[in-house]
């Protein structure tokens, strides 16, 4: 019988585990996600990155449901090293907050990056409902309830949608932040939380 992946052969050497050196801090894994974005953002991302799979995530990235907006291909990461939680608009409920709070109280990881993106068409819909008054009915409107604190913080008269886009990523933050047992882990300086947005036109990702 043939060798295979499930059935090695018991006479070839043992191929070695490769060990990935994850970061180990928040500012270490901040600056491991900035310079992989780097790379994908100037066309030189790691071959088949995303295929091999390392299971200590270092990262929690809080991000939004679209499809332009590949995370673990916006970092140039390896399956394994961050942990994703997405929503439209990275709109924040219970089982996100408890996501969150998962990866950073039991799988130990030091950053959470809350990630918003241009031409958010959750966010330019919640733009469009405050200006109109008319709120989506059914589960939309709450994606529209919690959006639309950033609409007003900006003015909703001449609501930017750039601008609304970062304020809403500052709130989010803000909200993470003040979660009790997050706040925990950020007063002991194991976690930190920072925001960002993706550029669509050119695939970098600007800290805030």
């Amino acid at each position: 019988m043939l060798p295979s992946p499930l059935f090695p052969d018991p006479t070839s050497p043992a191929i070695p585990q490769r060990v990935i050196p994850y970061p180990v801090g928040p500012v270490e894994a901040l600056a491991s996600l900035r310079t992989g974005n780097v790379r994908f953002a100037q066309g030189s991302a790691r071959p088949g990155r995303n295929t091999a799979g390392d299971l200590r995530p270092y990262a929690v990235v809080v991000g939004c449901l679209d499809a332009r907006v590949p995370v673990e291909t916006v970092f140039d990461q390896s399956a394994g090293a961050i942990c994703v939680v997405r929503s439209a608009g990275h709109v924040l409920d219970r089982a996100m907050f408890a996501s969150v709070e998962f990866a950073v109280t039991e799988l130990k990881v030091p950053l959470v990056l809350v990630l918003g993106h241009e031409d958010c068409r959750a966010v330019a819909a919640t733009v469009e409902a405050v200006r109109t008054g008319r709120r989506p009915a059914g589960a939309r409107g709450f994606l529209v309830d919690e959006i639309a604190p950033a609409v007003l913080d900006t003015g909703p008269a001449d609501a930017n949608l750039d601008r609304v886009t970062r304020a809403h990523v500052r709130r989010t933050v803000a909200r993470l932040s003040q979660a009790d047992r997050l706040a925990e882990q950020l007063a002991a300086r194991r976690v930190d939380i920072v925001g960002a947005v993706y550029r669509l036109d050119t695939g970098h990702v600007e800290v805030l």
